[in-house]
């Protein structure tokens, strides 16, 4: 590059240059360009000084216009500045984040979940979030075929968290066999039935990071993975 041309001068908002500016002009500018395709401060500064060095007398370039590119280059540099901040911030929070995911290992959460493998007669425990009253709480709990094999009654509730527990027994009363049984809650309001979000207990096995998103992931038995975000409870 030996020379500043009009183009390239006008797609960094630098205008009424003279482009029979000789190489020695711009050699300043040129050699930090060349070896890296990015503007930097000193790269502008020494273009604007260029600029005002050999601007066009005919054509000089307004204060206005200086002001204008000056105001330009502090937003850009301080949008590349905080981007920066908040990627070192983010990296802060996400290595404290897997610090107290791992102190979570061997012990008992509460998260969203619909399904769960259980072994046979063992059953499980779970919980509602109830934002409302309710005068009739159902847990229904079907096998891997869909078939409806144990309602849990909860009878009326308050609005609040409500914790039930499933022995592992069928509705005849027979130990439930291994599988993988799915869960659902049911409310009565005002004659209405709405369904609820289900939330289990299970064990944490392992913690991880997801190769897609860099979320945290714990490895809960019996429920499968789930993200840290939506652990609702700790312990039973």
């Amino acid at each position: 590059m030996t020379a500043l041309t009009t183009d390239y001068l006008s797609s960094l908002g630098l205008t009424g240059y003279n482009t029979t500016t000789s190489a020695s002009a711009t050699s300043g500018a040129s050699s930090t360009k060349s070896s890296n395709d990015e503007l930097d401060q000193s790269d502008f500064l020494k273009l604007m000084i260029t600029q005002l060095t050999n601007q066009d007398p005919t054509n000089p370039v307004e204060n206005e216009d200086f002001a204008s590119q000056m105001a330009q280059f502090s937003t850009l540099t301080g949008i590349q500045d905080l981007t920066s901040s908040f990627a070192t911030l983010s990296q802060t929070l996400l290595q404290g984040q897997t610090v107290e995911a791992a102190t979570l290992v061997g012990q008992d959460v509460l998260v969203p979940a619909g399904t769960a493998e259980i072994a046979e007669g063992k059953g499980t425990s779970g919980a509602v979030d109830l934002t409302a009253s309710a005068t009739q709480v159902s847990v229904n709990i079907q096998n891997k075929s869909g078939q409806l094999v144990r309602t849990l009654d909860l009878g009326a509730q308050s609005a609040g968290v409500i914790d039930f527990e499933w022995d592992g027994l069928l509705d005849n009363g027979s130990a439930a066999p291994a599988g993988t049984y799915s869960f659902s809650v049911t409310a009565q309001r005002n004659g209405q039935t709405e369904a609820l979000e289900t939330l289990l207990d299970g064990k944490v096995k392992s913690v991880s990071l997801d190769s897609g998103t860099g979320a945290l992931m714990l490895d809960v038995q019996g429920l499968g993975s789930v993200g840290f975000s939506s652990v609702k409870r700790v312990g039973q």
